[in-house]
Order: C-alpha cells, then sequence, then structure tokens
C-alpha cells in the first residue's frame, strides 16, 4: 500500500512538471510582461496624435516609418539640398496626397502579418516615437513589436550605421507554440509614375534625359532597367533568381532592396495599379520556423545617392546603377580617372580641366595625323582642280586620278576625319558622367559657377566655346574652297553656342580647355610643316 501510494505521488509530480513546463512555453513570465507592455504601448501609439509613426535618424538620413505596416513613408537626405543654395534637404521618399514613394516591407504566408488582397497590416508598436544614432554608438537598432493571440512575437527593426546609406531590415519570429510557422519576406517599392510640378530633382534641362524608373540585377541578367512604360502596360516582370537585387533610379538618386534571406530562391516582380503607381518588388521562397523556436530573417536596403564605390561593395553590379547610357564603358573609367584627379586638386572644375589635357595629349598623334592631312591637302587645292577641270564630264576618271594622287603624295583624304570619331564618343561620355554622377552634383568651380552639373547660369561659357570654336573654323576653312561650305563652316559655331547653353557648365569648361588646346597645337603642327615644306 506504501508503494502504491509513493508510486502515484511520482506520478502526480512528474504530472504537474509537465503541465509547468507547458504552460511556461506557452505563456511565459517574461511574455506575459512583454505583451503586458505591448498592450501599454499600443494604447500610447494610438493617442499618439493619431499619427502611428515614428522618426528614425543617422548622420546621413532621416527616415519617417508608419507603425501601419512598418513601411518608410519619407526620407531626407541630411547632406544633399533640394536645390543649389537651398536650405531645405532633399526628400527622396514621401507620401502626399499627389505623390508617393515608398519602401515597403512585410510578412507573407500562411502564417505572415501582410495581406495587401484584404488591406491588413500589422499595427507595431514601440518604445519611443524618435530614435537617432549616438555619435559614440556603432548602431542603432529600432525594434517594433507585433504579438499574435496564439503567442508569436514578430520584431521588427531597423539597423543604422553611422555614415552609411545602407540600412538593415531585421525580422525575428520568436514561435512558442507546437506548430511549424511558414512565412515569406517581401520588399517592395512603389512610386507614382506622373511627377508632380515641385519635383525638381527628377528633371532635367538637357537633351539627353537621364533614366527615371525600375531596375533589377538576377542571377541571369547584370543590370536590366525596366521603364514606368513597361510596367504601366501591364508587361510585368515574373523572374526567379538565386540572388540579385531591385531598384527605383532617378538622375543621381537611388533606391535599391538587396535581399539576404536564406532561402532556394526569391521572385522578382512588376505591377500597377489604377492610381498611376508603378511598384517593383521580390518575395522569398517559404521560411519555416519550427515550434518553439526564433528565426531571423534579414534584407538591407539602400536609400541615397548613387555612390559607385561603396554600392560596388554592397551588392554584385549595384554601382550600376549610375545610369552612364551606351557608352558607361568609356564613362566608368573617365570618372574613376577625375576622381583620382579630385582627389590631388580638390576642385571638380580644375580636374576636369587636367582630364581634358591628359585626354588631348593622347589623341595628339591622332590630331597631328588630322592637321598635317589638311596641311598636305591644301597644298594639293591646285592640282585637285586641275584634276577636277580635266575631268569634269567623266566623275568616274576624275575619282581615279584623284586617288592615284592622293596614294602618290601619301595622303588619307579621311584622316582629318578620324580625330572627330574618336572625340565624339569621349564627348557624349563626359556628357553622361557629368549629368549622372552625383559627386559633381552642386559641385562648384571658381567665380559665378557654382554647380557644373548645371548650366552656365549667364550663359558666359558658352559665347566662349563659341568664339574659340569659330576662331578654329576660320583656320581650317582656308581649306574649303566651296563657299557653300565655308557658309556653313562659319554657321556652325553659333549652333553649337546655341546647343551649348543648356549643356553642364562642367562639359562646356571641357570643350572650351579642348578648344584652347586644339588652337595651340594647330599653329605648332601647321608651323612644322611649312618649315619642312620650305626644306
Amino acid at each position: 500500500m506504501e508503494v502504491q501510494r509513493n508510486f502515484f505521488i511520482i506520478i502526480f509530480l512528474l504530472a504537474s512538471f509537465l503541465i509547468w513546463k507547458s504552460w511556461h512555453v506557452q505563456s511565459s513570465p517574461s511574455d506575459q510582461i512583454e505583451r503586458k507592455i505591448y498592450r501599454e504601448l499600443n494604447s500610447k501609439n494610438h493617442d499618439r496624435d493619431n499619427t502611428n509613426k515614428i522618426v528614425i535618424q543617422n548622420d546621413v538620413l532621416r527616415l519617417v516609418v508608419n507603425m501601419n505596416g512598418g513601411d518608410i513613408e519619407e526620407a531626407s537626405l541630411i547632406n544633399y539640398k533640394d536645390k543649389l543654395n537651398s536650405s531645405n534637404i532633399l526628400k527622396l521618399l514621401e507620401t502626399s496626397s499627389d505623390f508617393t514613394y515608398q519602401v515597403q516591407s512585410g510578412l507573407i504566408g500562411p502564417d505572415g502579418l501582410d495581406n495587401f488582397n484584404n488591406h491588413t497590416r500589422p499595427l507595431y508598436v514601440s518604445k519611443k516615437n524618435f530614435f537617432k544614432l549616438d555619435k559614440s554608438k556603432k548602431e542603432l537598432r529600432v525594434p517594433m513589436f507585433f504579438y499574435k493571440d496564439n503567442g508569436v512575437i514578430y520584431t521588427k527593426t531597423f539597423i543604422l550605421k553611422p555614415n552609411k546609406y545602407i540600412l538593415e531590415i531585421e525580422y525575428t519570429i520568436h514561435n512558442p507554440t507546437d506548430k511549424e510557422l511558414k512565412v515569406k519576406m517581401f520588399g517592395q517599392l512603389k512610386q507614382t509614375i506622373q511627377l508632380p510640378k515641385n519635383r525638381d530633382i527628377y528633371s532635367s534641362n538637357f537633351a539627353l534625359q537621364t533614366f527615371r524608373g525600375a531596375a533589377y540585377s538576377s542571377s541571369n541578367q547584370k543590370y536590366e532597367k525596366y521603364t514606368f512604360d513597361d510596367i504601366s502596360s501591364n508587361k510585368n516582370l515574373y523572374i526567379t533568381t538565386k540572388d540579385g537585387w531591385i531598384a527605383m533610379l532617378q538622375q543621381y538618386f537611388a533606391v535599391a532592396w538587396i535581399p539576404e534571406v536564406n532561402t532556394d530562391s526569391n521572385i522578382i516582380y512588376t505591377s500597377y495599379t489604377n492610381n498611376s503607381i508603378a511598384t517593383i518588388g521580390y518575395k522569398s521562397s517559404s521560411i519555416n520556423i519550427p515550434a518553439n523556436s526564433q528565426s531571423i530573417i534579414k534584407s538591407k536596403i539602400w536609400i541615397g545617392p548613387e555612390l559607385q564605390q561603396e554600392m560596388a561593395l554592397i551588392a554584385p553590379n549595384l554601382d550600376l546603377t549610375v545610369d552612364y547610357g551606351y557608352l558607361w564603358f568609356l564613362s566608368q573609367p573617365l570618372f574613376k580617372l577625375l576622381s583620382v584627379l579630385h582627389n590631388i586638386i580638390g576642385n571638380w572644375g580644375f580636374s576636369i580641366i587636367a582630364i581634358t589635357l591628359i585626354m588631348r595629349a593622347i589623341t595628339y598623334p591622332l590630331t597631328k595625323a588630322q592637321y598635317s592631312s589638311m596641311a598636305k591637302m591644301r597644298d594639293l587645292q591646285p592640282k585637285i582642280n586641275e584634276l577636277k577641270e580635266m575631268f569634269k564630264n567623266d566623275k568616274q576618271r576624275m575619282s581615279q586620278e584623284m586617288m592615284l594622287l592622293y596614294k602618290k603624295e601619301r595622303i588619307n583624304p579621311l584622316g582629318g576625319c578620324l580625330p572627330i570619331f574618336i572625340q565624339m564618343p569621349i564627348f557624349l561620355s563626359l556628357y553622361y558622367m557629368l549629368i549622372s554622377s552625383v559627386e559633381l552634383r552642386h559641385a562648384p568651380f571658381m567665380f559665378w559657377i557654382k554647380d557644373l552639373s548645371g548650366q552656365d547660369p549667364y550663359y558666359v561659357l558658352p559665347v566662349i566655346m563659341g568664339l574659340t570654336m569659330f576662331f578654329i573654323q576660320k583656320t581650317s576653312s582656308n581649306n574649303v574652297a566651296d563657299p557653300l561650305q565655308q557658309k556653313i563652316m562659319n554657321f556652325m559655331p553659333i549652333l553649337f553656342t546655341a546647343f551649348f547653353l543648356w549643356f553642364p557648365s562642367g562639359l562646356v569648361l571641357y570643350y572650351i580647355v579642348s578648344n584652347l588646346v586644339t588652337i595651340i597645337q594647330q599653329k605648332i603642327i601647321l608651323s612644322k610643316f611649312k618649315k619642312q615644306s620650305k626644306k
């Protein structure tokens, strides 16, 4: 009887222990305390001017996050002004009645919190409504909490570091239940296609516009732009990839999601809504959170200027978001050379002068061949005129005789055109570099030139450029006998001056220096040729 009683006591104690343990897992004191804090914070959040928004800030970024979903609805770049000589900092992301540009993220799937079809988003809570990175800290972590009735705790944490435009978004999912959870993380960028009139940071006065729209990188494509027209016409993307990123681009600035979830693959997608909003996003494959465990899901996002060196370290091909157009293979090395010169000189304007001198020194052999060919053609002009008069009724014979003359005198009639074909790609690549490199945005030169990426406000540089071009044309027109061709050549400086009125002042500066070098080289080469001819 005593043994039986002891046995029942042991069974009772064991059962009590198992019941206590189960209760502890489902509703631990810490969870109860956290849920109590959650209820209190939830009440305070609702009472806070009914805005449910928090502000997160480091040295370079100021973010406004909506607690309903945890989306970034505003982002300001502290070190950049919206306009030249303005006191207002540049607002890259915003949410207003006429324009929307947001960063959204969340968890979808069977146990996710977000359901856009039902317009369901989790209402997170936080301990404060303002967070700023302390100068003595290496990072700022801003957690937001959401508790489900079944005891599952979702924590969405924003992680910012000093002087960085890259931030992490981290989801911590604490699953105290006996059921495995399944979620998918998504991140997307949404923007109104039609720009309001006051959005000057997107516009450009130049003839060649920079790209504004979506872009992505995948396992099969390093870099691909996707226009708003493609999205609005419902040519939606649906790409499966193991790595890559998605982005929204504009002149000088970019916002990009870089997934870091440990899943088999991600899906890149686009969508369009009737209120003229284009969306590009990604979603991960299913992520399993085992029972009675905790899992962390991470992703990174870039919000800021297109700083090529920093972006290249964050993700492969992310630096390609700097839109250099079709001549990117020339613009990229030119910018690297310009950056090296700027590190030495300290002024972007004088760096442009230096790179112009370097490029003209490299192309000097072509310039020499050009003017030597022009000088020889000028000396041959009487003989060419004789051939034209002799065979004026036989065009084919005249062409044959002229080719024999060129061969005899060792002259390439196209030699004067080759340097022009060489310089045009350099000119265009410099153009794209100047209007696409954020380092040159609002970069001053000297005197009245306060922004090398913008036009000369007083049109002084274009006029100087036109005068130098006119001087070159007058010197070169001595080789042209046809009066009509001479008139066309004399008109070219006026036409170019009109075009250059709206070009970046840095590009006009390059062309002025290039023309001055041309004038000097022309005099040196032609004077040497005259001396050789006399001998």
